[in-house]
């Protein structure tokens, strides 16, 4: 039986990156985010065809993240290696260019398997896409069959939603009336 992460601590993680500048090596660790909201998400592998959409989309909109102190961390179970090739692959090559925030190498796949994506018999991560609030708390999680990408639009919604502090009903967009507790 899975167990629920939403509303608990965030899983903690230390993951080697590549980062998005294609040249540089780092390390990153959850405490890194602490006082920012962070988008980590989850993609099966480097050099596929649905991962390089979703990667380049939340790249383009990273401004509008920073705008909602908000940070962004791509993971696979690839390395740092494959994903610095990726990066420095030009996109008309099915490569992803220069990226405004890192990807994250969990070679040991402990991660995935504490975010609860790890696909064990295959070795690789479901699209997993996860919202840990400033003090680390996981407070949203979506996970979908690696065939299909998710949603900028969809990300930003929930994540202004989670940041109005207020019920937010379906659909709920910034600007828009939260419902009052009866």
């Amino acid at each position: 039986m899975a167990e629920r992460l939403v509303g608990k601590q965030a899983p903690d993680f230390t993951m080697e990156t590549a980062a998005g500048n294609g040249a540089d090596f780092g390390k990153v660790s959850l405490s890194d985010y602490k006082g920012k909201w962070l988008v980590l998400f989850f993609y099966p592998l480097d050099f596929t065809f649905v991962c390089p959409t979703e990667i380049t989309a939340l790249s383009d909109n990273y401004d509008e993240f920073k705008k909602l102190n908000t940070e962004v961390l791509g993971v696979s179970t690839d390395s740092i290696h494959s994903h610095r090739a990726w990066i420095n692959t030009p996109k008309d090559s099915n490569g992803l260019g220069q990226l405004n925030f890192p990807l994250a190498a969990d070679l040991t796949k402990k991660v995935a398997r504490d975010y609860g994506v790890l696909i064990e018999e295959e070795g690789i991560a479901l699209r997993g896409l996860f919202i840990i609030n400033p003090e680390g708390e996981l407070k949203y999680q979506v996970v979908n069959h690696n065939d299909v990408g998710r949603s900028v639009e969809e990300t930003f919604r929930v994540l202004e939603a989670l940041q109005s502090g207020g019920l937010c009903p379906m659909n709920w967009k910034k600007g828009d009336k939260h419902l009052v507790a009866k």
